[in-house]
């Protein structure tokens, strides 16, 4: 390959590493533009200019330093914004992580709470399409109106009490928006704020949050080993960290030793922490609960939701936030239960109607049915497994013609490709492709997914990886499906197969577009009746297995295509299936 050369590639990736970048490379920030006369796509493209170059944070990575001082600068940054870290009490805030389905308890727990009539802000991250679905106010992204006259009230804010001497004059992006999200929720007097933490939880540059009413945290599981630690405890130590004095906290069942790691993370700092019971208890003597989002795991996440949203109303002193049913009393050494409530009809009409893209979201286009989640840990590669075959299971069968099923994946960062893919090989994919998160080739017109942070050599490298470990994993076919169960007939309920396929050799067939619509355009075939670009470029049916496989794809009466592995890929895959995203 020619040398290595900077693109802008899909969403800024910048926060993923060491705590948010924690120190930042000098000379990124430039010259401003008046904030009269600058567009959205200018706020957001010198709010790129503070993505921080890779190698100097695997510098940064390497050296470690004392991630506490990163609070400190963090504050430091807030001080010189125009805040103090006491403001931040008034905005009665929800302070949430995990390692899978923080993002999905957000949504559920904002949704509950903007039931009851409150003015919402909610704050995660990544985002999908727009940059600035990370800050929304009751449930939607802010304009890109008020997105600009945040930012460049906020930059020249920054710009104008930087010191001299100080190398770091700007924060980093990730730090930059959370400042932003803070202000924004403030000026638009929010009644409270749902915060999703970006990594960890220690030291997360959320955690300046001195006095939240409430915090959470989900299911634990391994991921950003580099920085958090490789294994479940060195995890739920980091994540312990949101925990305040005083503040009450809850989380779901977890593994014994994480667990224990975090009920002594909460003694030491006199945190009462709490163990939600499962949703099912919540629902006995009451109707069956409906939730907005599909998945067998959601229900984890929203029993979890619940008891924040029914503690917040508590703590503000709020009368309708549930009927207490029977107590359960707590054993010598184990967390106190969550109490067992009636969910009220704000707590079920929130429920119903909570909305997170891409996380088991389903699109229904002709013969096309598209299947999107951003798993990227084994734990929820495995939860989206359980969703994608039961969803398989549900949908009609065509009268006549084949199904195709198509597994559009990449991963990025650190993470196990390998094992992800191994729990997605019993899905029994006729086609595996693999493309880099870019939606396109050129990418500059959008200025919400360029990403300075990586090259295009290195992320179509990583592709060609992920495409031979899918080929390994297929040379050693004797292994059994570990999600049939003994005994049981193939199509049997418990195995979740489907009517027969045509007789293609699963696993053979696998393709490394270069973008994502190159791909999109080869699974597609123009028979998405929205996904319409131009005429496909040359050389897309150059490889045999493009060739063989597009006729296929014309002639099949159904096509299921599940786009997993990184939320990166899955929102540019959204970008182009959903165009009104991009307004």
């Amino acid at each position: 390959m020619r040398g290595a050369r900077p693109l802008a590639t899909c969403w800024p990736v910048a926060e993923k590493l060491w705590w948010e970048a924690a120190m930042e490379e000098p000379g990124l920030s430039g010259c401003p533009l008046s904030a009269k006369t600058a567009s959205f796509q200018d706020a957001v493209r010198t709010l790129n200019t503070l993505q921080t170059n890779a190698n100097y944070l695997e510098m940064v990575k390497r050296e470690r330093g004392d991630p506490q001082t990163q609070l400190e600068t963090m504050k430091l940054y807030l001080a010189r914004s125009g805040l103090q870290v006491e403001d931040l009490d008034q905005l009665n805030i929800i302070h949430i992580t995990g390692t899978k389905g923080k993002g999905s308890t957000c949504a559920f727990t904002e949704r509950i709470l903007r039931s009851y009539g409150l003015k919402t802000g909610f704050f995660s991250s990544p985002h999908l399409v727009q940059v600035r679905e990370r800050i929304r106010i009751n449930g939607q992204p802010i304009s890109s109106e008020l997105f600009t006259k945040h930012f460049w009230r906020l930059y020249h804010r920054l710009e104008e009490t930087k010191d001299d001497s100080s190398c770091v004059s700007m924060p980093g992006y990730f730090r930059f928006l959370t400042l932003m999200a803070f202000h924004v929720f403030l000026q638009e007097k929010v009644d409270l704020a749902v915060v999703e933490v970006g990594i960890g939880g220690a030291y997360d540059c959320t955690n300046i949050i001195r006095k939240p009413v409430v915090c959470g945290i989900t299911s634990l599981g391994i991921d950003h080993t580099g920085l958090l630690g490789d294994t479940m405890e060195k995890i739920a130590w980091q994540k312990g960290g949101i925990f305040k004095s005083g503040v009450p906290a809850f989380t779901v069942l977890q593994p014994d030793e994480p667990l224990a790691v975090l009920r002594d993370r909460a003694q030491q700092i006199s945190c009462p922490l709490y163990l939600c019971p499962p949703l099912q208890a919540l629902e006995e003597g009451g109707p069956p609960l409906t939730l907005g989002l599909e998945g067998e795991h959601q229900r984890s996440n929203a029993a979890l939701a619940l008891q924040l949203a029914r503690c917040w109303l508590q703590q503000k002193s709020y009368q309708d936030a549930g009927e207490l049913k029977a107590s359960r009393p707590s054993l010598p050494g184990q967390l106190p239960p969550a109490p067992v409530f009636q969910p009220t009809p704000h707590m079920q009409q929130g429920l119903r109607h909570t909305e997170w893209p891409g996380r088991t979201q389903l699109l229904r286009r002709g013969p096309l049915t598209w299947y999107l989640d951003g798993a990227h840990t084994t734990s929820s590669m495995q939860a989206c497994v359980r969703w994608f075959r039961q969803a398989l299971h549900r949908c009609e069968r065509p009268d006549s013609g084949s199904e195709v099923r198509v597994l559009l994946f990449n991963s990025t960062g650190d993470r196990d490709s390998a094992a992800l893919l191994k729990v997605l090989q019993p899905c029994q994919f006729d086609y595996a492709i693999f493309c880099p998160n870019l939606v396109e080739m050129a990418s500059t017109d959008n200025a919400d997914q360029q990403n300075f942070t990586v090259t295009l050599d290195q992320v179509l490298l990583r592709c060609l990886t992920h495409q031979q470990h899918w080929s390994r994993l297929h040379e050693k076919q004797a292994s059994p499906d570990p999600w049939s169960t003994p005994g049981q007939e193939q199509g049997g309920p418990a195995s979740l197969l489907l009517a027969p396929h045509p007789p293609h050799t699963h696993g053979a067939s696998s393709l490394v577009f270069s973008c994502i619509s190159h791909a999109l355009q080869w699974i597609t075939q123009g028979r998405d009746p929205v996904f319409q670009p131009p005429n496909p470029p040359r050389g897309l049916l150059a490889h045999p297995v493009a060739y063989s496989g597009a006729m296929v794809l014309q002639e099949a009466a159904a096509v299921h295509v599940l786009v997993t592995g990184s939320l990166h890929l899955v929102g540019g895959v959204l970008k182009l299936l959903e165009p009104s995203l991009s307004q």
